[in-house]
């Protein structure tokens, strides 16, 4: 994929994310490496008001290249990119669920095994900092230690991946299962997955799709 390819992909995960109604307005950021640097959205841009040309491109020191303000959370999209070279692409929202859920401050738990698709068995929830600042970016890089996504207490969420789509089909998947804890949560006190039973999903997840699982 060239730049320009790539640049396009981004505007289609922008445009995605707000279809579904996870941003509105200039709410919600996303990245993606671009060779050794990172492409992200800039400062207040949303799917209206974004082209190709818009977009930044970033020194992994946080140097502009070829002009351009990045989004406020840059901080936050280059020490997740920094700290975890496995990760290509990140992607954060003020989708409705999950922000309702940061505002408790606690991570979810394993009231579902498809938790378990993140990485272990919880969804973490950062603590609280203001946005675009290093405090928020240090809070979200330790949070994602062995997640594929967290919350941002009284925020919103990240999810990060091997390239753009897998970060936004995450997206997907935590803002449906914190519907889900939500509407569980008002029927009365979920039950909570073991986590000798989740140690078991995560290493099953580890061949989902790409081999036959066990019966």
């Amino acid at each position: 994929m060239n730049e320009r390819e790539l640049r396009q992909s981004v505007l289609d995960i922008v445009a995605g994310l707000e279809a579904k109604g996870f941003n509105h307005g200039s709410s919600g950021n996303v990245s993606c490496r671009i060779g050794d640097d990172v492409l992200i959205t800039p400062t207040g841009g949303n799917g209206s008001n974004t082209t190709i040309d818009d977009l930044v491109h970033l020194k992994r020191d946080g140097t502009v290249v070829g002009g351009g303000l990045p989004s406020s959370e840059w901080h936050m999209h280059l020490a997740i990119m920094n700290a975890y070279p496995h990760v290509n692409a990140v992607v954060h929202t003020h989708a409705d669920c999950c922000v309702a859920l940061s505002c408790l401050a606690k991570p979810i738990p394993s009231f579902h095994y498809m938790i378990a698709s993140f990485g272990g068995n919880d969804v973490p929830c950062a603590p609280y900092a203001t946005f675009g600042t290093r405090a928020l970016a240090d809070g979200a890089v330790a949070a994602l230690k062995q997640r594929k996504a967290c919350l941002l207490a009284n925020h919103g969420m990240i999810a990060v991946g091997k390239d753009l789509q897998a970060a936004f089909d995450l997206t997907v998947k935590l803002e449906t299962l914190a519907r889900q804890y939500l509407l569980a949560c008002q029927a009365g006190a979920p039950a909570i997955l073991a986590d000798d039973e989740m140690a078991r999903v995560v290493e099953r997840y580890g061949s989902y799709g790409r081999a036959a699982l066990p019966a």
